[in-house]
C-alpha cells in the first residue's frame, strides 16, 4: 500500500499533473482498496490502541474534490452525487445480508462477510464494519467509523462520522459491543470491547462519563478521546445543576453513567443477537 499512499498524497497535492483518466484510475484503485478492507482510516496497533491513518482521510477528501456531480438515479430512485462516489458494489459472494427496504452502502466502505444490514440503514465512505456485526433499521455508520466484530448497532443508533480534520481519531466501536436503540456515539469516543450502551445514551468528547462502580469521572484524554472501558454498561442518567436559578427550578442535565460491568446476566440479555444470526 506504500505506492498507493504516495500516489494519493501526490494527487492531493497536485492533481493537475495527472490526466483525467489517471485521476479516475487512481481514485478507483483507492476506493477498491477501501472496499476490500486493505486500507482503513484507523487500525488496531497491536498493543491495545489504535493508529489513525491520516492519508486515508485525505484520500477520501481528494475523491470528493475530483468528482463531478452527476445523475446516478437507479430503479427510479433519484440519486445525484459525485461520479467518483457511487454506491458500493455488492455481490452474493460478499456474504453480506442486505435486506431490501431502502438501505445504502457508499463505495469506499468495508463491510465484512457475515454483516447484517436491516432496512433502512446507511454506511458511509471510509467506514469499516467487521464480521458478524449488525446494523439495524434507521441506524447510521458515519464516515470513517470503525466497527469491530459481532457488534450490534440497534435501531436508530447514530455512529458519528469524523472526516475533518484528517488527523482526528474516528469513532471506534470495539468487538462484541452492544449499542442500544437511539444511541448517539459521536466524535472523540472509543467504545471498548463488550461494552453495552443502553437505549438513548449519548456520548461525545466534551461530555464526561461517570463511573459509579469505580467512583471515577472519565474525561477526554490528551488526544481528545473519551474511552468507554471494556465491558462497561452505560445508561442515560442526569445530575443536578448548581446555582440559584437551577436550584429554584430543580434543573438537571443529562449525563451518561456506568452502572455495572458486563456479567453473565448482561450476556444472557444480549444472547438473542446470536439467535437472529
Amino acid at each position: 500500500m506504500t505506492e498507493l499512499r504516495e500516489q494519493m498524497h501526490s494527487l492531493a497535492a497536485d492533481g493537475d499533473r495527472y490526466s483525467a483518466d489517471e485521476r479516475r484510475n487512481l481514485i478507483h484503485a483507492f476506493l477498491d482498496a477501501l472496499n476490500r478492507g486493505e486500507v482503513r482510516s484507523a487500525a488496531p496497533d497491536g498493543q491495545g490502541g489504535w493508529t489513525v491513518n491520516t492519508w486515508v482521510k485525505q484520500g477520501i477528501l481528494t475523491c470528493f474534490r475530483h468528482g463531478e456531480l452527476t445523475d446516478m438515479t437507479q430503479a427510479g430512485h433519484p440519486f445525484y452525487d459525485k461520479d467518483t462516489l457511487p454506491l458500493r458494489p455488492l455481490a452474493l459472494n460478499d456474504s453480506v445480508r442486505l435486506v431490501p427496504g431502502g438501505s445504502s452502502i457508499r463505495t469506499g466502505a468495508y463491510v465484512a462477510p457475515g454483516v447484517i444490514c436491516m432496512p433502512p440503514m446507511y454506511i458511509n465512505i471510509g467506514a469499516y464494519v467487521d464480521s458478524g456485526s449488525m446494523v439495524d433499521s434507521h441506524a447510521l455508520v458515519g464516515t470513517c467509523a470503525q466497527i469491530g466484530k459481532n457488534v450490534h448497532i440497534s435501531a436508530a443508533a447514530q455512529i458519528g462520522g469524523v472526516l475533518e480534520p484528517a488527523g482526528a481519531s474516528p469513532v471506534i466501536i470495539e468487538d462484541d459491543a452492544m449499542i442500544g436503540g437511539n444511541c448517539g456515539v459521536y466524535e472523540g469516543v472509543r467504545v471498548g470491547a463488550r461494552a453495552v450502551l443502553g437505549s438513548g445514551v449519548i456520548l461525545n468528547a466534551s461530555m464526561p462519563l461517570f463511573d459509579n462502580i469505580n467512583r471515577n469521572i472519565i474525561r477526554a484524554d490528551e488526544d481528545g478521546i473519551v474511552h468507554v472501558p471494556p465491558g462497561a454498561v452505560v445508561i442515560a442518567g442526569s445530575r443536578a445543576m448548581r446555582g440559584d436559578f437551577a436550584g429554584k427550578h430543580n434543573l438537571a442535565m443529562y449525563t451518561p453513567i456506568i452502572v455495572k460491568y458486563r456479567d453473565e446476566k448482561t450476556d444472557a440479555r444480549t444472547a438473542l443477537e446470536q439467535v437472529l444470526r
